[in-house]
């Protein structure tokens, strides 16, 4: 693995570069390409449990009820997301055994953070081509429950279908940022059955797609060759979702279990001030050419319990998702 990686770098830099004068040596040349598959392995341990994060927290609350409406009834709502943050995705361990170019300075062992975690922080060191490299582990959000806000409308179609969209704008955590938008489409079965209707007993089916992004500073790297480039890390995440909802209404309350699954797709990318060694050797290009070999895709299940009272047009609705995670949500809706 690691030998067909350093063959790669060499084989990009002939291509890319043939023709041109090159000054790095050929122990630099090697060292670097060390150092990018050590940041790209640190990079998959330090923010894969924070993109799994934003699938729960894209997932939850997208149907706020079941039943059919009038058409073109029009719903508007404001949501407050609340996610726990469970203590085992928060550290992971790393070994000197790990890494082709680092060590862990005074220590052979060490437990870092990840995106999600504290504020401990180790050095770690290295050498390109004599020149020493002396980083710290990056810090994660040290946050036990991660808060946002969102935007929710939807509106009724024919046939009992209702078109959803949900927005929040990019929102400041501690040390990173996290956005979500998307949209779905719902359609209400119970209409075919008259008596699950007159029981006030209602059924419906949802697909929905969400985008989410959420970065985090990483690795600000200063070499004698310049900045590396690799200071923010961002992680993109596209999911694909499909919900079954039932709900029972009792006058102005309503209670609603869901069974949702999904399919995501991970995608992520470095970037940064880009120093002078760019002009010799693309480090941010073939490093991020070399974490597509971490994309990933997962499959997901998880349930939802919704509740909903009325006062006059608007709502106040509170749900819990659970599975791996669990993820909170509260919000006031109104309906036109």
């Amino acid at each position: 693995m690691r030998n067909s990686f350093y063959k790669y770098i060499l084989i990009g830099i002939c291509l890319i570069f043939s023709g041109k004068s090159f000054s790095q040596s050929p122990q630099a040349i090697q060292d670097i390409g060390l150092f990018l598959e050590d940041a790209t392995y640190f990079s998959e341990k330090y923010i894969t449990p924070a993109t799994d994060v934003a699938v729960y927290q894209a997932s939850s609350s997208w149907m706020t009820s079941p039943k059919k409406r009038k058409l073109f009834d029009v719903t508007l709502s404001l949501h407050s997301n609340l996610f726990f943050v469970p203590k085992r995705d928060r550290s992971f361990e790393i070994k000197n055994a790990d890494f082709s170019f680092f060590t862990i300075e005074n220590n052979t062992s060490a437990t870092v953070a990840t995106a999600l975690g504290n504020d401990n922080q180790y050095y770690l060191v290295g050498q390109i081509d004599g020149n020493q490299v002396r980083i710290e582990t990056p810090k994660g959000v040290n946050q036990e429950t991660i808060y946002y806000p969102y935007l929710q409308g939807s509106i009724s179609l024919w046939k009992g279908f209702e078109v959803i969209a949900k927005y929040s704008t990019k929102v400041k955590l501690k040390r990173g940022d996290y956005q979500v938008y998307g949209f779905g489409l719902k359609h209400n079965l119970s209409q075919y059955f008259k008596t699950l209707e007159a029981k006030k007993i209602h059924l419906a089916g949802l697909v929905a797609y969400s985008k989410e992004e959420i970065s985090f500073g990483f690795l600000d790297t200063n070499t004698s060759y310049g900045n590396l480039g690799i200071n923010k890390l961002t992680g993109e995440v596209n999911t694909w979702q499909f919900q079954l909802s039932a709900s029972k209404e009792w006058k102005k309350f309503e209670l609603m279990t869901s069974i949702i699954t999904n399919q995501s797709d991970f995608k992520y990318y470095l970037s940064g001030p880009k120093g002078e060694i760019e002009k010799t050797i693309p480090v941010q290009y073939v490093l991020n050419e070399k974490l597509k070999d971490i994309y990933k895709s997962k499959f997901n299940a998880l349930g939802e319990i919704a509740g909903r009272y009325q006062i006059s047009k608007f709502y106040i609705q509170t749900s819990i998702a659970f599975g791996k995670f669990v993820n909170s949500n509260l919000s006031v809706q109104y309906e036109f």
